[in-house]
């Protein structure tokens, strides 16, 4: 995990949205902790609706699934 964390530190210095996205991504997918899960996707999902990530429906239907999003 630590290498996952300085690839997200690089990626925020460098203003890398769409790594945000994949990077949170991964995080939310390789922890067993639901709640750190969440806190990533949710990450992920910002960073995504920021720059119209092909992703952001299937994140936002993610957070759907667990909770953590309303559906529409």
């Amino acid at each position: 995990m630590r290498d996952l964390n300085d690839q997200l530190l690089a990626a925020h210095n460098a203003c890398d949205h769409a790594a945000l996205v994949a990077l949170y991504t991964q995080a939310a997918a390789d922890t067993n902790d639901p709640d750190a899960a969440g806190f990533y996707l949710t990450h992920a999902y910002v960073f995504a609706l920021e720059i119209n990530h092909p992703d952001t429906a299937n994140l936002r239907a993610e957070l759907v699934a667990q909770g953590r999003e309303t559906p529409l």
